[in-house]
């Protein structure tokens, strides 16, 4: 079995940048700095949200499962930079060369890891590999790769099921909850700024965890539909994925906030 690999990311403006680009006076503090850059988004598109670029990575969790294991957590830890966190994130293509799994990841969460490894000059050979690389099976990723939009090595949910046609894209928590699956907790991505400056870390990665494995729980829904696995085995992958989770619940209150919220769609 391929490994499979679900992510999501969280951010917050990059208040360094936005001072560089807009040559800002440096008394500014991060809080109005971003509220200086979110005015000017919100003046020239109507909209709060910065462009790509100016967005810091601040967690990256993922759910990874592999050789009949899976592994459910944010990762580094919550006193990794944000050069740490996406060099440990690109590090698991060269381990496991997974098929990598989001929602949204083409339209958000790649463009963002693509911009801010550019920036700190992380190297990721085997994610960005199209077919000339040095690896021994270089020559497949011709055909399938990580990059490429219609490609499957990167399944993003939200694209492939909306027939990628952003104006027919779904909430990930909307359609998780309506095939029964817990949903977002704690906080939504619109939380995530206000609970980094109040310095809630721990929150965040939680938060980010769950949104993961609410991911990967999509795909494995995505695979019952178009015959990746048939109903047994994918009735057996939910139920190892779900015992997984009350394992972790016993010792972490998200999970266990989780574990109760998908009993609840029960």
């Amino acid at each position: 079995m391929t490994p499979i690999l679900a992510f999501d990311i969280e951010t917050v403006p990059d208040t360094r940048a936005v001072r560089l680009l807009n040559g800002l006076p440096g008394h500014l503090n991060d809080t109005e700095t971003a509220e200086y850059a979110l005015q000017q988004c919100r003046a020239r598109t109507g909209k709060d949200f910065l462009p790509l670029h100016l967005h810091r990575i601040v967690a990256v969790a993922c759910c990874l499962r592999w050789n009949g294991k899976i592994h459910i957590a944010a990762i580094g830890s919550p006193e990794d930079d944000e050069a740490q966190i996406i060099g440990k994130f690109f590090s698991l293509f060269d381990k496991y060369t997974p098929q990598l799994v989001s929602w949204n990841g083409g339209g958000f969460d790649l463009p963002v890891l693509h911009y801010r490894a550019l920036m700190h000059g992380i190297n990721a050979a085997r994610y960005w590999d199209t077919g000339e690389g040095r690896f021994a099976d270089s020559r497949d990723f011709k055909w399938n790769n990580y990059i490429s939009r219609y490609h499957h090595r990167h399944c993003d949910l939200m694209d492939v099921l909306s027939l990628y046609n952003g104006r027919a894209a779904v909430p990930l928590d909307d359609i998780a909850k309506l095939c029964g699956f817990p949903g977002k907790l704690g906080m939504d991505g619109s939380q995530v700024r206000q609970a980094h400056q109040d310095g809630k870390i721990h929150e965040i990665r939680d938060y980010c965890e769950t949104d993961a494995a609410n991911t990967y729980l999509m795909y494995l829904r995505f695979c019952l539909i178009s015959g990746r696995l048939d109903e047994t085995a994918y009735h057996a992958e939910v139920q190892m994925f779900k015992q997984h989770i009350g394992e972790l619940a016993a010792s972490k209150a998200h999970w266990a906030e989780f574990a109760a919220a998908w009993d609840g769609q029960a």
